[in-house]
């Protein structure tokens, strides 16, 4: 809940139907709205309640226009309701937002109704399951009054600016280099597969492609991403790398 009366809430008038009950929203409403100066095209997406297995008529269908509204986006607002635990629901569309490659801003609305207690517990909820997400961008928001409202267009800026990064071949290999030297991979049966060299092969999302000697274990996979992001921000999207094992001549 909520979606609607945050876009009315931007756009400063009633351009969507706002409704108490979580759902009202069924087809995507494309509105151009200005924020702090930028024009952005928005999507007010269908709210999806239950899993998409359990949905039936226009549910279902809401929940696939909703997917197809990820991937026309550059960055999506997702808008969480904060007075309430998170949802698998909610983890599912960030899922897929993350595997879509889209920068993300991650709402949390009706924070004039939590308490200190809410606050706490949804903070513990936030280190426990959103700790995959900690890259995105992330306020707190009430979409009814407009509290700090003002801040979605500087979140937007920053996810959008962190999925545009490019990274320059020799910045990026010089990092890579400490790295290695540091934290070398883990010798696995008598072999050490070493990082040769890598290149970012697009932006939106930073997508990097690392040229190696041999296989590289998944986590020292997620620890590069994590020296990444250390090093190089890209708050608010999500840093794909992809591995590229120099293959071994075969004897003739």
């Amino acid at each position: 809940m909520g979606k609607s009366s945050l876009l009315n809430k931007v756009a400063r008038q009633q351009r969507v139907v706002v409704d108490n009950a979580a759902g009202t929203t069924v087809d995507p409403v494309d509105e151009l709205v200005e924020v702090d100066g930028t024009l952005y095209r928005f999507i007010d997406t269908a709210g999806i309640r239950r899993r998409v297995k359990e949905a039936s008529g226009h549910e279902y269908y809401a929940s696939l226009r909703t997917h197809g509204a990820i991937e026309r986006a550059e960055v999506c607002v997702v808008v969480v309701d904060a007075s309430q635990p998170v949802t698998e629901q909610d983890l599912r569309i960030f899922t897929s937002v993350e595997e879509t490659g889209r920068a993300l801003v991650i709402a949390f609305n009706k924070w004039d109704l939590t308490d200190e207690e809410r606050r706490h517990y949804l903070e513990r909820e936030i280190e426990r399951d959103l700790v995959q997400f900690e890259w995105a961008a992330k306020i707190n928001i009430s979409a009814t009054t407009g509290r700090h409202v003002d801040r979605l267009g500087p979140a937007i800026e920053q996810a959008l600016g962190g999925w545009e990064t490019r990274i320059s071949t020799g910045k990026l290999n010089a990092f890579l280099g400490r790295i290695v030297a540091s934290h070398p991979h883990p010798v696995r049966s008598g072999k050490q597969p070493r990082i040769l060299f890598g290149t970012q092969a697009q932006t939106g999302p930073p997508t990097f492609v690392l040229f190696t000697s041999g296989q590289i274990d998944p986590g020292y996979v997620r620890f590069v991403e994590r020296r990444l992001r250390e090093e190089f921000g890209f708050v608010g999207t999500p840093v794909h790398v992809e591995v590229r094992a120099r293959e071994k001549r075969k004897n003739r």
